[in-house]
């Protein structure tokens, strides 16, 4: 009720979004690389969210591509018709996502003391945060099963080229070569996931 009567009275709705996506198997290595690419060139373009932005469509397309790798999956959000509510709650769930187990990269290149052969996670995890305005009906549903995701990822790219995005943030774990995530730790750290 209260939504239908902010967009009777012309009020900008926002929608703040998580999704959590795991990944499993000996062949999702290769997605740490193109997140933390992604990772790296939003450091060097300190928040712009164009290059935030195409970031997110080189991801969710990655994703896309590895769907058979899907296993399980998790998302929450809220409307707000305030910019400022809106903000806090994306500064909330960047803290929380921030703060899961193995999420936080390094990207220094010092790489001296590491052996030279690591081990490969079998577990990925992707968390992406977005706030965006307007109303997309495939991001504002329940995502845990397949077809859902894949049009809540193609949603996502499409807020890109639309110009709607607010803002965009993007954890995962583990966040460096060679940092493994165990089955415990994902229960422990990521208690929401839904089997796919």
């Amino acid at each position: 009720m209260r939504d239908t009567f902010n967009k009777m009275i012309g009020r900008t709705r926002y929608v703040v979004l998580r999704l959590f996506l795991h990944l499993g198997g000996g062949e999702v290595a290769p997605i740490l690389g193109v997140l933390n690419s992604a990772g790296r060139d939003a450091i060097d373009a300190d928040g712009d969210l164009e290059v935030l932005g195409e970031g997110l469509v080189e991801i969710s397309q990655t994703l896309l591509q590895y769907d058979e790798y899907w296993l399980s999956a998790a998302n929450e959000g809220d409307v707000f018709f305030d910019e400022g509510e809106a903000g806090d709650y994306v500064n909330e769930l960047f803290t929380d996502s921030a703060q899961r187990y193995l999420s936080e990269p390094s990207y220094s290149s010092d790489r001296s003391n590491e052996p030279l052969s690591i081990p490969l996670t079998q577990n990925v995890i992707v968390m992406i945060t977005a706030a965006y305005e307007g109303e997309v009906p495939e991001l504002e549903t329940d995502l845990s099963n397949i077809q859902a995701l894949k049009e809540g990822l193609k949603a996502l790219i499409n807020l890109h080229y639309k110009h709607k995005f607010k803002a965009i943030q993007v954890h995962f774990s583990p966040a460096q070569l060679g940092d493994e995530l165990t089955s415990d730790q994902l229960l422990q750290y990521y208690p929401e996931l839904i089997p796919l």
